[in-house]
């Protein structure tokens, strides 16, 4: 596995301080924010602030593999393939291989009929786009989020649910996935291990972070062990995976506390695989 830090929890966080944190954490790559959250590159970014970013990442020895942005492609429409290709072309300029996108956050049980064909247009147009710019878009693999005052509830979207996932790949011949176990879980699959085994050809890269269950059923973002999810069966599958791993703590307030308990707990998870 390459070890490195998720976007999402440094959504707050400049980069300059976000590749500070990585190398300080000796590891190799960060996922770079583009056009979805307030620290993220512009979609006007201009060529001599990419080759600003390009010296910034090889002055702190962190690698430009991994970027993400937002989209949504479940919701009837293809607003977001302009974007979605404009980010793909800043990848290509920055050299970045892999970007991950969703598919949407659309309940499963509404994707039917013209949205479901929608959807597979959209994606299958963002693979066909991306293949010239030596870009791999991956989908994570995310269920859709309902925000209440002391936390969150996740359902099952199209990434989540196991047939909708086996129907993707049939209808998507080129698509990759970002396995996030916590994401299967916190919207009530309770052995995500199961779920790799169904896409694990097509899984490029991974995200490790928990969820934390409340008195009121919701749940709260926390670091790898906290949740009761089996992380031995979660792992033992991913041994021998040999693409980017990254550690995706959620909250922005302490996010370098919580990356740091993730990496420490997964390696030594590994570690105790091995004795």
């Amino acid at each position: 596995m390459i070890f490195g830090n998720a976007a999402w929890g440094f959504r707050e966080t400049p980069l300059k301080k976000q590749l500070e944190i990585t190398h300080g954490m000796n590891l190799s790559v960060l996922e770079l924010g583009i056009a979805n959250a307030p620290s993220d590159l512009p979609l006007d970014i201009s060529d001599s602030e990419i080759e600003n970013v390009k010296a910034m990442f090889e002055k702190h020895g962190i690698k430009l593999l991994c970027a993400a942005t937002g989209n949504d492609f479940t919701l009837g429409n293809d607003n977001d393939i302009p974007k979605v290709k404009k980010v793909i072309d800043i990848c290509r300029k920055l050299g970045i291989k892999y970007l991950r996108i969703f598919a949407g956050f659309t309940p499963v049980s509404e994707m039917t009929g013209k949205k479901w064909e929608n959807m597979v247009l959209c994606l299958n147009e963002i693979y066909r786009y991306a293949k010239d710019k030596n870009v791999v878009p991956v989908v994570e693999t995310h269920g859709g989020v309902k925000v209440f005052s002391d936390g969150v509830k996740h359902f099952a979207s199209v990434t989540i649910d196991k047939n909708a996932l086996i129907k993707l790949m049939s209808d998507v011949p080129d698509i990759k996935f970002n396995f996030d176990p916590a994401n299967f879980y916190v919207a009530g699959v309770n052995n995500p291990e199961d779920i790799y085994e169904i896409i694990k050809d097509k899984v490029c890269y991974l995200h490790f972070k928990d969820f934390v269950k409340l008195k009121s059923g919701n749940f709260v973002p926390s670091y790898c062990g906290k949740s009761n999810m089996d992380w031995d069966k979660i792992l033992k599958p991913l041994k021998n995976f040999d693409g980017p791993a990254l550690f995706e703590y959620e909250n922005t307030a302490d996010v370098e506390i919580g990356c740091r308990h993730c990496f420490e707990f997964i390696k030594e998870k590994f570690k105790e695989k091995e004795k």
